[in-house]
């Protein structure tokens, strides 16, 4: 039994020291283009803009997870930080799908409930998610601000977008782990920048 948990942990071992190389080289090769992500959320944000994030399968659990850090809280005793994740309403979602097409069930949440001054983050691992690439255009005609999460590649949402980070690993569970860990940080310094005093 010790040799069967022994060849286990080892695996374990291998793909947590994997994760930890792909963050080493998001560090390395993504931190300006994080540092001006993190200044657009928070001068949106401080203006009076809200977030809409969307995405599919572990992408919508991820967008679901960055929303919630803003508006409920993710370190500190804060004001509420307007954001919205375009995954949770079963109605709407379903009502959209069958009415158009799954393809436009984040677009037409985009156009209802964004505006100039706001911003979309769309997070797609492949940036090839047409139902994710209608919500950025959507989110541009509106004036919206958009940016992107994916992975090695950027897809088409790399082109759609004003700013996207893109994760140097084609592996999704990677390029997953990465984009939470990235939207943590991301969070630590919105609460840092806009509320300075609620240590």
């Amino acid at each position: 039994m010790n040799h069967v948990y022994n060849h286990l942990s080892q695996r374990i071992a291998s793909e947590v020291e994997t994760s930890i190389q792909v963050k080493q080289r998001v560090i390395a090769e993504q931190i300006s283009i994080l540092d001006e992500i993190a200044q657009l959320l928070i001068e949106a944000l401080r203006a009076g803009g809200k977030v809409l994030v969307f995405g599919n399968g572990g992408s919508a659990a991820d967008s679901q997870h960055i929303a919630a850090e803003l508006v409920s809280r993710f370190r500190r005793e804060r004001g509420a930080l307007p954001s919205i994740a375009l995954t949770t309403d079963t109605s709407i979602l379903t009502a959209i799908a069958n009415d158009y097409s799954f393809d436009r069930v984040f677009a037409r949440q985009v156009e209802a409930l964004g505006q100039k001054g706001d911003v979309a983050l769309g997070i797609s691992t492949s940036g090839n998610s047409p139902n994710v690439l209608s919500g950025m255009m959507a989110a541009r005609e509106q004036g919206m601000r958009a940016i992107g999460f994916t992975g090695e590649d950027g897809g088409k949402l790399k082109d759609c977008v004003d700013l996207c980070f893109r994760v140097p690993s084609r592996n999704t569970a990677r390029i997953q782990e990465a984009h939470i860990t990235i939207a943590h940080a991301l969070c630590e310094i919105i609460e840092q920048e806009l509320f300075p005093s609620h240590a």
